[in-house]
């Protein structure tokens, strides 16, 4: 087993094959080295702290017991896919709120992995849906949504009122809700988005 200190020197094919070989040393400075950027980017998405910790967690037991099974090519990839797959499965067994449509949007899915195919498909409909807004209510929606601007930034950009605003968004949320009526998705309540002053 080698020094934990010298293990910061390796790269992380070096470390894989130290772990296919069962080294906890190789295994925890993988860990150390991107436990804390993966529960990031999940949190980012999930805002919900323990079971962003859960999808962590569960990545690397799963890592570690499969790790005389399962080839890598880049360990960091491999690493961040399975945090986008863990999330996508979080968001089906859990359905969709309103809040979380734009959370998807983040998510970059490897092409390559045909295992997230159901989550591209999923994307699309959800782009789909905001592309066939009506033209002031889905631009509206964007700056809210993709561009994270607060319903003050909005209407003082838009010389309209919050008001306004805020009606556009909840009529953005129950079109594209409708819309995608059929696909399941979506929780039984229209959630009432909390504004940001």
């Amino acid at each position: 087993m080698i020094n934990s200190m010298l293990l910061k020197e390796y790269t992380d094919n070096e470390l894989l094959k130290l772990i296919h070989g069962g080294d906890e040393c190789a295994f925890n400075e993988i860990h150390t080295r991107y436990a804390y950027q993966m529960y990031i980017f999940a949190f980012n998405i999930l805002s919900k702290t323990q079971e962003c910790e859960d999808i962590i967690q569960n990545i690397f037991v799963t890592l570690w017991t499969k790790k005389e099974e399962v080839e890598i090519k880049s360990l960091k990839s491999y690493l961040f896919r399975a945090v986008k797959y863990q999330i996508f499965n979080y968001f089906r067994d859990h359905k969709i709120s309103d809040t979380d449509l734009t959370r998807l949007t983040i998510i970059d899915i490897s092409n390559s992995a045909l295992e997230h195919m159901e989550f591209k498909e999923l994307e699309k409909i959800i782009h789909d849906c905001v592309q066939n807004l009506p033209n002031r209510c889905q631009q509206i929606f964007r700056l809210s949504r993709f561009e994270e601007k607060s319903h003050k930034e909005i209407a003082e950009n838009l010389h309209i009122s919050k008001h306004t605003v805020k009606n556009q968004i909840s009529k953005a949320l129950k079109i594209i809700k409708v819309n995608l009526g059929n696909e399941k998705l979506f929780t039984d309540e229209l959630t009432v988005e909390r504004e940001i002053a």
